[in-house]
Formats: structure tokens, C-alpha cells, sequence
């Protein structure tokens, strides 16, 4: 048994057994007159437990439908409803393929002009030739259930560290299956009524054939339409120019556990620790993280649950007051 499925287990025995160790030891405390002592066990006991519970049994299994509005200075147009999924991590804890199916229905229920896909479908670190046959059917089943996925203007995707580790050819190749663009280094233009866009998408960070690049990505985009940029690391941003008019990021899981006023004790990379989650401006540059959908490490998610993200990006509104008499 991997790591994460042994804390699941422990998880779980103590939910159960907790409530009767909890009764046992706060009966003996108060029979031998021990009151105070028993107070205060019973409140830190109780306060761990839920915490326990709810963190490692409750909040990684829930789904918010995150609503966010961005305006770039860059963005033509009209608005663009933007659908994104990240971190699925299919064959790690409360992760499977039935719930990826799930994922997809209830993005489609939302109506995404354009639906991204931001890497990590894969739970895990371990290649896929060490893994049992059904773990890796598991993987590549959990990527091919976004066929299903309803988008007038497409699906794109850009593969994640663990797509890299676990076999990047292979998860490409269920993208494919899936209909879905994947995009390394390179940027496609996407026509629309009202003025196309492009969606550039940058090679993992961990891949062992390519070296993630915004300058050849970027390449691609030959004119003066809008430009999107996918990348699972948030840490390219630091790159990005300013005639981008949103990048778009997981990989942190918004740290999976964000406890009051300690805030995010682990991220995952540099850029991480500077962009964790949410909606960054630095300059009229917008970035957008998302927490993504599962977990890595360990089964735990507090305070930072579970998410897919409608994102509408749309041009500045004009200030009335600033507007010219007609």
C-alpha cells in the first residue's frame, strides 16, 4: 500500500475509533475528579478530529464551481467564457475515473465558450512501467473522459510534472484520443464571431524532451490577435510579455492546506510560494491559478477545497464618467 492510501486508512480508523477513545479517556479523567484536565483533552481531542475528518475524508471529495471575472487591457473582442480543470490526479486518493466523468458534466452544465486543460492527470510519482496494468488503464481512462466535454471553441491542454514522470508520450496520446489539443512551445489561433484569439500552450517544467519556452510559443502567434497562455507551473509568468492577455496556472493546489493566520506551509516551486492561487495584476500582466481538483503528497485538503473555475476574461469597461457626450 502506496503512502497516501496508507494515511487514508489511518484516516478513517480514526474517525472511527476516535469517538470511543475519546469517551473512554474523558470517563476515567472525570471519574478520578480530574475536570479541568478533562476540559481541556476533550476540547483539543474534539478539535482534532474534525480537523482530521474533515480535511482528509470530507473536503478533498467536494467540488466548488469557482466564478471569476478578469479584464485585460490586452483582450479584444467580446467577453470569453474560459472552463478550467487542473490537477485531476487520477489513481491518487479520492480520484478516479467515474469522478472525472463527473468533473466533465458539471463543466459542461456551466456552457464554457472554451474549455483548458492545465496537466497533472495523473495521481502519483512512479513511471508507468513500475505500475500495475489496471493503475495505468486507470490514468489514461481519467484523460480520455474529457471527450465528453462540451466546447464550442475547443478543448486545449498542456501536459503537467506528473504527466512527465508517470509517461508524457502516452498521456499526449490519450489527449489526442480525447480530441483535445495539446499544446508544447506552440500557439494555435482559434477563430470566433467578433475577432479570433490564440491559445499558447508551454511545455512542462520536468520534461525530459522539451524546455519550457515562452519566447517560442509566442513565436507562433503571428499577428496582433489576443493571446492566452496555458502552462501548469505558475513560475513561467515571470516571462510572460506584456501583449498576453491572461495566463492561466495550477500545480499548487492553492497548497492543499491553507491553515488560519500560518496561511500555505508547503508549495511546490518557487513560483508558487509567489503566486499560490487566485488572480495576480503585476503591471496589467493577469495571471489566474487555479487550486485544481486533487491531491499529491497526502490525501488532505483544508481550506482550500477542490475546484473547476469559469473564467470570464473580457476587455476594460469604459467608466461612464469618462465617456464623452454624444
Amino acid at each position: 500500500m502506496a503512502g497516501p492510501e496508507l494515511v487514508l486508512v489511518l484516516a478513517w480508523i480514526g474517525a472511527v475509533v476516535g469517538p470511543v477513545i475519546f469517551v473512554l479517556l474523558i470517563r476515567r479523567l472525570l471519574r478520578s475528579r480530574r475536570i479541568f484536565l478533562a476540559a481541556i483533552l476533550a476540547a483539543l481531542i474534539a478539535v482534532g478530529w474534525c480537523f482530521g475528518v474533515w480535511a482528509f475524508l470530507i473536503e478533498p471529495s467536494t467540488l466548488k464551481v469557482r466564478q471569476v471575472a478578469v479584464e485585460s487591457a490586452r483582450w479584444q473582442g467580446p467577453p470569453l467564457r474560459i472552463g478550467i480543470i487542473s490537477d485531476t490526479h487520477v489513481a491518487a486518493p479520492h480520484m478516479d475515473v467515474a469522478r472525472v466523468r463527473g468533473l466533465v458534466d458539471r463543466m459542461n452544465a456551466e456552457r464554457p465558450d472554451v474549455v483548458v486543460l492545465l496537466g497533472d492527470y495523473a495521481g502519483g510519482h512512479e513511471p508507468a512501467a513500475v505500475r500495475a496494468a489496471s493503475e495505468r488503464s486507470d490514468v489514461l481512462q481519467g484523460v480520455e473522459a474529457f471527450r465528453a466535454l462540451k466546447s464550442p471553441l475547443g478543448t486545449f491542454a498542456v501536459l503537467g510534472n506528473h504527466d512527465s514522470w508517470f509517461d508524457d508520450r502516452a498521456t499526449a496520446a490519450a489527449l489526442a484520443r480525447a480530441d483535445v489539443v495539446l499544446l508544447e512551445n506552440r500557439a494555435v489561433r482559434v477563430a470566433r464571431p467578433g475577432g479570433a484569439f490564440w491559445v499558447g500552450g508551454l511545455a512542462d517544467m520536468d520534461s525530459r524532451r522539451l524546455t519550457t519556452s515562452v519566447p517560442q510559443t509566442l513565436a507562433h502567434a503571428d499577428d496582433d490577435a489576443p493571446v492566452i497562455v496555458l502552462s501548469h507551473w505558475p513560475d513561467p509568468f515571470a516571462e510572460v510579455p506584456d501583449r498576453v492577455a491572461l495566463t492561466l496556472a495550477g500545480h499548487t493546489h492553492c497548497g492543499q492546506v491553507n491553515l488560519p493566520i500560518l496561511g500555505r506551509p508547503v508549495l511546490p516551486s518557487a513560483g508558487s510560494y509567489r503566486w499560490p492561487c487566485g488572480l495576480y495584476d503585476e503591471g496589467g500582466r493577469k495571471l489566474f491559478v487555479t487550486g485544481g481538483v486533487g491531491v499529491s503528497i497526502l490525501p488532505v485538503r483544508f481550506r482550500a477545497p477542490p475546484e473547476i473555475v469559469i473564467l470570464t476574461l473580457r476587455a476594460p469597461t469604459l467608466d461612464p464618467a469618462k465617456r464623452r457626450p454624444r
